[in-house]
């Protein structure tokens, strides 16, 4: 009896074939490249755009896009340093109402998109630019923050492992990020809602969705996870920049893309999310390792990749239709 997989996770299925070669191209070219602390790293290091790539990923499941994932992270890291140093609030409140900012403005961009039928190409432009713009409002230049709790919950370390390696907060914050969203995907109604409206809005109507409330929340869901990932910025960098975070909405949609979600909406995984910002880490850290190659390298090869994704996923649209054709030729 033949095996046969479902075509809906050939490009899962090859992300996990890249990053699983990754790893072992660094494992036979460098000694100390599997270890503890380099997959900490990839958790550490990279846990503000796995955030952002979650809402990215929502976004995209549903057959939009969003560009201001960037302007938010930047906008967020800042205010949170505004309301800590120039307004004395706790770390924690002035996290928490960042967040609450970022959420309302992801559901406004899609109370515009939704209710006055924009392209989300443009309004989620123009919520960059916005963005951008209100964190120079903010505070013009870099702040550096500087509390007690706030220095205690960005330590390298909340967890011990017995190799001596620790596990920083925003590694934690980033796997239960991801664990969440695979239940939301997965499991509840609303990600249910989430591929039917990516698959097909127009059979979603038919079949008695809530398409508007659905599409209004995929841009909230974006919008907190963004700020979300702002907030863990401020704990990798330890400051808040609104000239940072530039272009880092290509790379949450590279990171979806990479990790086999298709861009026209209605497949994908939130797994294959994280594989995909896992092999760009993987990039970054092998060129680290190499020492002697340009960091210019990291683009070249996720461009490939993006390029190479694209490429299967326009293939196994053509295969699809090829077999939607050849089942209705067999019927008549």
């Amino acid at each position: 009896m033949k095996l046969r997989l479902p075509i809906r996770y050939v490009p899962v299925g090859a992300t996990a074939f890249i990053m699983i070669l990754l790893f072992w191209i660094g494992a036979v070219s460098f000694e100390y490249f599997v270890s503890p602390g380099v997959v900490i790293g990839l958790f550490s290091e990279y846990a503000f755009l796995g955030i952002a790539a979650i809402g990215a990923t929502f976004v995209i499941l549903s057959g939009g896009i969003d560009l201001s994932v960037g302007s938010v992270v930047s906008f967020t890291s800042i205010f949170i340093a505004a309301l800590i140093h120039k307004h004395g609030f706790h770390p924690l409140a002035a996290a928490l109402l960042a967040i609450s900012v970022g959420t309302i403005f992801g559901l406004s961009l899609g109370f515009f998109i939704q209710v006055f039928d924009m392209p989300p190409f443009m309004v989620t432009l123009a919520g960059m630019f916005f963005m951008r713009a209100l964190g120079f409002v903010v505070h013009e230049q870099s702040m550096s923050i500087k509390h007690d709790f706030y220095t205690w919950i960005s330590r390298d370390a909340v967890l011990v492992l017995p190799s001596g390696d620790g596990i920083p907060l925003r590694a934690f914050l980033m796997v239960g990020c991801i664990l969440i969203a695979i239940v939301i995907a997965h499991l509840t109604r609303f990600g249910r809602n989430v591929y039917a409206v990516g698959g097909d809005e127009q059979s979603a109507k038919m079949m008695g969705l809530p398409v508007t409330s659905t599409k209004i929340l995929i841009y909230g869901a974006a919008g907190f996870c963004s700020s979300l990932a702002g907030f863990v910025f401020t704990l990798y960098k330890q400051s808040g920049d609104p000239a940072s975070a530039v272009g880092m909405e290509l790379d949450a949609i590279a990171a979806v893309v990479i990790g086999g979600t298709q861009l026209t909406g209605g497949v994908g995984f939130m797994a294959g999310t994280l594989m995909g910002v896992i092999i760009l880490g993987l990039i970054r850290t092998l060129i680290d390792f190499h020492g002697n190659l340009n960091s210019a390298w990291t683009s070249i090869t996720t461009g490939l990749l993006l390029l190479t994704f694209i490429g299967l996923q326009r293939g196994i649209a053509h295969l699809g239709e090829r077999a939607v054709k050849s089942n209705a030729a067999e019927a008549d």
